[in-house]
């Protein structure tokens, strides 16, 4: 299941709930097993310079090649800069998890 992150400066008034909907629809539209992204988003108090930094984390997998990478950045890129409607610095990145990456779903206390 991919992970996002969006970090912004507290200047801008972003519809973080959208972005994290386009980021999910995105990807899925690319690749439909992914699953649900878990996204969260930080609002940075103390900040130099208006910016939004998205980073975006999938699981390696052989179909997700390079012209793959290419093609859903390209997608998120364009539908993120939509939403983003104020003067700022924008970045995405697009990465793997590490080989020691471990995830699972808790839950709750084992019994």
């Amino acid at each position: 299941m991919p992970h996002a992150e969006i970090k912004y400066s507290a200047d801008l008034t972003l519809d973080t709930q959208a972005m994290m909907a386009l980021i999910e629809t995105t990807i899925a539209n690319h690749d439909s097993g992914a699953g649900a992204v878990k996204s969260r988003a930080f609002q940075v108090g103390d900040y130099k310079h208006s910016h939004v930094i998205i980073n975006i984390t999938l699981l390696p997998k052989a179909h997700r090649d390079a012209d793959f990478m290419n093609a859903l950045m390209g997608d998120l890129s364009a539908g993120l800069k939509g939403v983003v409607d104020q003067p700022c610095a924008f970045s995405l990145e697009l990465s793997f998890n590490g080989p020691y990456y471990h995830t699972a779903y808790l839950a709750g206390p084992a019994t």
